[in-house]
């Protein structure tokens, strides 16, 4: 696998140390392989072009008769709003207004609840006729709808009407996810103490794949102003708790874990598998966008080290931790590349073990210092962070 390459590899970590948002080169993994940009293009527009348009073995969008579409989850033949959100994500990478707003107005008119203690967020899960399998949000398709709906906004700018006003719907959105409950009517998507998201509003556990501190840092810049300070310091603690979630020898996480970071089994969901897959990618992405915190490429290259082993791929358990639980090889983290060629641990440069304390603090100071003398506040409030495939 792609992945498996060069994973100390000097070029790629100085290309993401300083973080593409501030210095305006994002890297392109193809390219640095040797693909010419010509052929990188063409490909990214064929796989494009398979989900919206392929046959029924590659295609995930489908367009209703009344104007609007939805994406399907294809194994579960249901519609979720992670990947209504995805696809808006990548219809607005791939500059479809049609398609962008075609997918939010059938999540707005679909998806969106009402009434009860969930009013203002959107239920998971709904049939592709519209009507709802669940009456209950999970806040991974809240915080992707309102990038995504930010990045619209900054690409095509706000339309004159609901629901295509974006910048509009993706702060009052996030408005919602925190200040849900404050009339003691429901409960928020985050909690305001810790500043870490929950698995769903009414319960104090989390997802670590629902941890996405590159977001966070552009709520703190987008949000209503009142907000942003908390997005500031959401973003520093979604980064320190995958140090505490992910495996200290292998860098697995669980799907579902505590706030200390310890898998929780409660559900049985405790082991790494299906959303787990999810937080090497993020890892990577928040690393080619800010390249604040090290420590976290360190869990990417021991989670690529344990995929690339020798010897087959027969579902081992995580090495000295049975809390870890079964591991199909068959669903390797899909981006764990994107953080490729970056190595760092907790040691300062004398070589001396950092307590956690000092691990925070050095990675704090080492982000300040590859700011290169700019704030995230001093860029424009119109930029757009590229994906790394586009």
């Amino acid at each position: 696998m792609l992945f498996c390459k060069k994973l100390n590899d000097r070029k790629g970590r100085e290309l993401t140390t300083q973080g593409a948002w501030l210095t305006g080169k994002y890297p392109n993994l193809l390219a640095r392989y040797g693909y010419a940009e010509q052929e990188i293009e063409k490909r990214v527009e064929s796989t494009w072009q398979a989900l919206i348009a392929g046959d029924d073995q590659t295609r995930i969008y489908y367009e209703t008769e009344d104007g609007m579409a939805y994406v399907l989850d294809t194994g579960n033949l249901d519609v979720r709003t992670e990947g209504m959100s995805y696809g808006m994500m990548m219809a607005v990478q791939m500059d479809r207004q049609d398609i962008f707003n075609r997918l939010w107005l059938w999540a707005k008119t679909y998806m969106y609840l009402t009434e009860g203690v969930h009013a203002g967020y959107f239920a998971w899960s709904c049939n592709p006729d519209g009507t709802k399998r669940a009456w209950e949000p999970a806040p991974d398709g809240e915080e992707y709808f309102a990038l995504a709906l930010f990045f619209a906004s900054h690409r095509w700018g706000d339309g004159t009407e609901a629901p295509f006003k974006y910048g509009q719907e993706a702060r009052q959105l996030l408005s919602k996810c925190l200040h849900q409950g404050e009339d003691g009517r429901g409960y928020p998507m985050w909690n305001k103490e810790n500043k870490l998201i929950k698995f769903v509003p009414e319960v104090e556990f989390t997802d670590p794949s629902y941890h996405l501190p590159h977001f966070y840092e552009l709520f703190a810049l987008w949000a209503n102003e009142e907000d942003r300070p908390f997005w500031r310091e959401a973003a520093r603690a979604s980064r320190r708790y995958l140090t505490l979630a992910c495996h200290p020898e292998t860098g697995l996480a669980p799907e579902y874990a505590f706030y200390d970071g310890s898998p929780n089994h409660e559900r049985g969901y405790g082991h790494f598998y299906s959303d787990s897959y999810r937080v090497a990618a993020n890892i990577g992405l928040d690393h080619v966008w800010f390249g604040r915190d090290e420590r976290l490429v360190a869990i990417v290259n021991k989670l690529q080290a344990f995929f690339c082993r020798p010897g087959p791929g027969d579902g081992p358990e995580a090495p000295g931790t049975p809390e870890a639980g079964p591991v199909d090889d068959s669903g390797t983290p899909p981006a764990g590349s994107v953080s490729e060629g970056s190595e760092a641990e907790g040691h300062n440069q004398e070589g001396h073990h950092l307590l956690p304390e000092e691990q925070d603090k050095a990675a704090d100071e080492a982000a300040d210092q590859r700011q290169d003398g700019r704030s995230l506040e001093q860029l424009p409030e119109t930029a757009t962070p590229a994906l790394p495939c586009c």
